[in-house]
Order: C-alpha cells, then sequence, then structure tokens
C-alpha cells in the first residue's frame, strides 16, 4: 500500500488494482498505436540508440514496443508485476524494472523520460515528489513528457467496477517544481475537461541539478 492509504485509499489501490486487472487491461488497451504524434514530440531529434525511460510502461504494449521499433534502448518501469511478465515476454529488446515511481533512482540518467496515463494517477502530495524525481533521471537537454488533467484537482473514474483515482496540480505548480530540478516546461497541450482526451506536458532539461533526489549536495 502507498504510505498515503489513509488519506487517499483510491490513489493507494492504483498498483493492486492494475495488479488484479492486468489481462483485462491489456485487452481493453489493445495493441492499436494512438500516440504516435506525442512520441514524434518526445523523441523530436533523438538520435537512433538513444535511452528512453517509460514510467508506468504496462505491459510494454504499444508505446514501448513502438519506441523499441524506432530504434530507441528503451527502460519500461511499472508497479504491477503481472503487467512487466507480459513486457518481459513479449519485448526482448527492453530493459523492464519494477518499481515505484514514488521511490524511483535508477543512478542515470535518460535522453527522454515518459509517464503517458500513469502518473496522473498519484495523489497531488506525491505528485509534488515525484515530479522532481522523474526530472531528475534527464540528461542535459533531454525531454520530459506527461499527462495529466486540464485543471486543478482529483478526478474519479471507474474501472473494472472498482474506483479510479486521477488528479492533477496546477500547470503553475508543475513549472515550479521542474524550476528546482534545472527544467522548464516547454510546451503544454490542454485536454478538454468533458471529452476523452488528457493535458499533455512537455518539458527539458536546461541545466543539471545541483543536488540529489533528497536535496543533500
Amino acid at each position: 500500500m502507498f504510505p498515503n492509504s489513509d488519506k487517499n485509499p483510491a490513489a493507494a489501490s492504483i498498483p493492486q488494482l492494475y495488479q488484479r486487472h492486468a489481462r483485462a487491461w491489456e485487452q481493453a488497451r489493445g495493441d492499436k498505436l494512438q500516440e504516435g504524434a506525442w512520441l514524434d514530440r518526445l523523441t523530436e531529434g533523438l538520435p537512433q540508440g538513444a535511452a528512453v525511460l517509460d514510467v508506468g510502461c504496462g505491459n510494454g504494449r504499444p508505446i514501448a514496443a513502438e519506441l523499441v521499433r524506432r530504434g530507441f534502448r528503451v527502460t519500461g518501469v511499472d508497479v504491477a508485476p503481472a503487467l512487466l511478465a507480459s513486457a518481459e515476454a513479449a519485448l526482448s529488446g527492453a530493459e523492464w524494472i519494477e518499481a515505484d515511481m514514488r521511490t524511483l533512482n535508477l543512478g542515470r540518467c535518460f535522453d527522454a523520460v515518459l509517464a503517458w496515463h500513469s502518473f496522473f494517477h498519484l495523489d497531488e502530495e506525491d505528485q509534488r515528489t515525484t515530479l522532481p524525481r522523474l526530472a531528475a533521471h534527464l540528461a542535459p537537454g533531454a525531454p520530459l513528457m506527461w499527462t495529466a488533467g486540464p485543471a486543478a484537482g482529483i478526478a474519479m473514474g471507474e474501472w473494472e467496477g472498482e474506483p479510479l483515482f486521477h488528479a492533477s496540480l496546477l500547470r503553475e505548480e508543475y513549472a515550479s517544481l521542474l524550476a528546482m530540478q534545472g527544467c522548464a516546461v516547454e510546451q503544454v497541450w490542454l485536454g478538454h475537461p468533458i471529452a476523452d482526451g488528457p493535458t499533455v506536458y512537455l518539458a527539458r532539461r536546461q541545466i543539471s541539478p545541483a543536488s540529489g533526489l533528497d536535496g543533500s549536495a
């Protein structure tokens, strides 16, 4: 369970939700790529063989699979073992790591970091500590892309008969959190508040961080 489970039980249940319903998620998601244009924006200018970190990679399909197809070295991170097992079975050309993004510390930097439809499952407090953690894995000049909602607050959905938690911060707060890690928000594509569509953020490392993940020198 997440440490904040007493505050947000629905947020705390996200890892178990995806673990329990891994097969249903795979069937619902399918292999059809709908995010090609977003991957174009994320990887624009990256050379063949660039290292891409996919945070909340699920079973690796179709996004990580597409990144591998494009010639990138993909590291996929997810909290659900069942989804990672499926990724490992289907995609041998990538590295798969079971980890919680809230405590992620791989000890290396990447040429791009993606958190597509994963970061927004964290509650507000965890987003405030996790976004700088993701940014700390960026090489100088590397982009970070993540999805959120169109406004600050909590949005509850339902999946497989269970509550599905989402949250977002203000755009200005995301920018402030990243600025402390030497990153700047470059573009924001606002999703519709009612229609099915995420708000997509693209930030970039401007300088190397002056401190570690815990704030120490």
